[in-house]
C-alpha cells in the first residue's frame, strides 16, 4: 500500500511528535527531590545510580549481593537470615523515613531502622525494628499476623481495613515516622500503624514475644537504616528522609516506691527499704547490675549515693548486656576512698581511661551522702563529685556508644550501697 504524504499528514505528524515529548517531560522523574522537598529539609539515601552511603552491615565497605538496575536498589535474593543485610553509613534519631518497593512473586523483604552496629550483634534485627515487606498472597508458607505486610514486626499490627496494597510486580510506597518515641507506619498514602515506643505495653509486648531473649530489642534511640535481602529479590526507589529534632525531658530514674523502669541482671541483691534504693551482695558474691530499661545517649544526671560496708560500685553509662551477667559499656566509678570515684573505667576493653589526681581523694564522704554529677553529651564526659569536677574528657569511642545506665555491685562480697534522687535530663 502506498502511503501519501500531505500537508494534513505532515502536520498531523507534527502534533504527535509533540504530544509524545510533553508526555515524555511529564512522566515522574526517580530518586529525585522537588524543590519543596529540599527546602523542607527531605534527603535522598539513594542516587538512582551507585550505592554510595550504603555498606554491609557490621562492616566498612559494601560487599553483600546488593546492585542497581534500572535506577533501583534491587536485592538478588541470594540473602539469608544471617546474611544479606545493607545500612546507610549514617546514624538516624528522629525522622520521616519515604520508599518505594516491589517484591518478586512469594518476596520477603523489610525496612529497619536504629539498628546498632556492634560485633555482639551478629543480625540487625536483634536491636532494630522492622517494617515488614512481604507478598502475603504468594507466599508458600503461612504467616502469624505479626509476620504480615505493614508490621513492626513481631510487636504491632496494622489496621486492616487501611491497607490498600498494589499486586506484586507493582510499586507500592511506605513510610516510617519516628518522633521521639511516637511511631507511624504508612502504605500509599494511609497511616496504618501507630503506637508510642518505650511504654509499658511496648515493653510488655516486647518481654513476651519474640524478643523475649534479645535484651537490647528496640532500645536504640538512633540508628543506621537497614535494608533485607530475605532470599528473594526486592527492588527499592525514592528513598529519602526528613530528619526531627531531639526533644528533651526530665526523668526521675527512681521512684522510692520500686524498681520500676529498672531491669535486674545477676543474683545479686536490688530492692527498695525506706524510699531508699539499696544493692547489696548476695551469696554468690559476684557481679551485679541495676539497668534501666531505657536508653539515654546524652543527658545531665546527678544521683545520691551513700557507701555502707564495702562501697565497692559505680554508674554505668550507655552500656549494653551480654550473656552472662556482662555489661559492656563505660563506668564512673564509685569505691571506697583512695580508688577513684568519679574516675571513668571501661569494661571488656581500656581499662582505665581517666583516674582521679590523689589530691581529690579527699572529696568524698565515707559513711554519708555525696552526689555525683555525670553529663554525657557526644564525645565528652564530664563528673563532679560533691560539687567538685573530676573528670572532663573527650573520647570518639564513647561517642559512638549509646546504651543505658546501669549501676554495679562488685565482686567479691561485703558490699552495701544506698542510692536516692537519681534524677536526669535529656540533651
Amino acid at each position: 500500500m502506498k502511503v501519501v504524504i500531505t500537508k494534513a499528514t505532515t502536520g498531523l505528524l507534527a502534533t504527535c511528535a509533540i504530544t509524545l515529548a510533553l508526555f515524555s517531560s511529564c512522566e515522574t522523574k526517580q530518586n529525585v527531590l522537588t524543590p519543596e522537598e529540599i527546602a523542607d529539609g527531605w534527603q535522598l539515601l539513594f542516587d538512582g545510580k551507585t550505592l554510595n552511603g550504603w555498606k554491609d552491615y557490621n562492616g566498612t565497605t559494601l560487599t553483600q549481593p546488593w546492585h542497581v538496575v534500572d535506577g533501583c536498589i534491587q536485592a538478588k535474593g541470594d540473602g539469608s537470615d544471617a546474611s544479606g543485610y545493607i545500612v546507610t553509613d549514617k546514624q538516624y534519631e528522629n525522622f520521616e523515613l519515604s520508599w518505594d518497593w516491589k517484591l518478586s512473586k512469594g518476596g520477603n523483604s523489610g525496612m529497619l531502622y536504629h539498628v546498632v552496629e556492634r560485633p555482639q550483634f551478629a543480625v540487625p534485627y536483634v536491636t532494630g525494628p522492622e517494617y515488614q515487606l512481604i507478598d502475603e498472597p504468594n507466599f508458600p508458607e503461612p504467616l502469624e499476623e505479626w509476620q504480615k505486610l505493614g508490621v513492626d514486626y513481631a510487636m504491632h499490627l496494622p489496621d486492616q481495613s487501611k491497607m490498600k496494597v498494589n499486586p506484586q510486580g507493582e510499586w507500592n510506597n511506605s513510610k516510617i515516622v519516628f518522633d521521639n518515641g511516637h511511631v507511624e507506619h504508612w502504605l500509599n498514602g494511609e497511616k496504618i500503624l501507630e503506637f508510642e515506643a518505650w511504654t509499658d505495653d511496648w515493653y510488655a509486648k516486647k518481654n513476651s514475644g519474640k524478643w523475649a531473649n534479645a535484651p537490647e530489642y528496640g532500645l536504640a534511640k538512633k540508628g543506621v537504616l537497614c535494608l533485607q535481602d530475605h532470599g528473594y529479590p526486592a527492588s527499592f526507589r525514592n528513598l529519602k528522609i526528613k530528619e526531627l529534632p531531639r526533644k528533651s525531658k526530665e526523668v526521675d530514674l527512681f521512684n522510692g516506691t520500686d524498681l520500676k523502669g529498672w531491669e535486674a541482671y545477676g543474683t545479686e541483691l536490688w530492692y527498695v527499704k525506706d524510699g531508699l534504693l539499696v544493692c547489696e551482695s548476695g551469696p554468690n558474691k559476684q557481679y551485679g547490675y541495676l539497668a534501666t530499661r531505657d536508653y539515654y545517649d546524652d543527658f545531665d544526671l546527678t544521683v545520691e549515693f551513700k557507701q555502707e560496708a564495702d562501697g565497692n560500685s559505680g554508674v554505668f553509662i550507655r552500656s549494653f548486656i551480654e550473656e552472662g551477667v556482662k555489661v559492656n559499656g563505660w563506668q564512673v566509678e564509685v569505691a571506697p576512698k583512695g580508688h577513684d570515684t568519679g574516675g571513668i573505667y571501661e569494661s571488656y576493653g581500656r581499662g582505665w581511661l581517666v583516674q582521679i589526681p590523689d589530691e581529690k581523694e579527699n572529696i568524698l564522704k565515707e559513711g554519708d551522702w555525696n552526689t555525683m554529677r555525670i553529663k554525657v553529651q557526644g564525645n565528652n564526659v564530664q563528673t563532679w563529685l560533691n560539687d567538685q569536677e573530676m573528670v572532663n574528657i573527650d573520647d570518639e569511642k564513647i561517642g559512638a556508644g549509646q546504651g543505658r545506665i546501669a549501676l554495679q555491685i562488685h565482686d567479691g562480697g561485703g558490699i552495701k550501697v544506698l542510692w536516692r534522687n537519681l534524677k536526669l535530663k535529656t540533651l
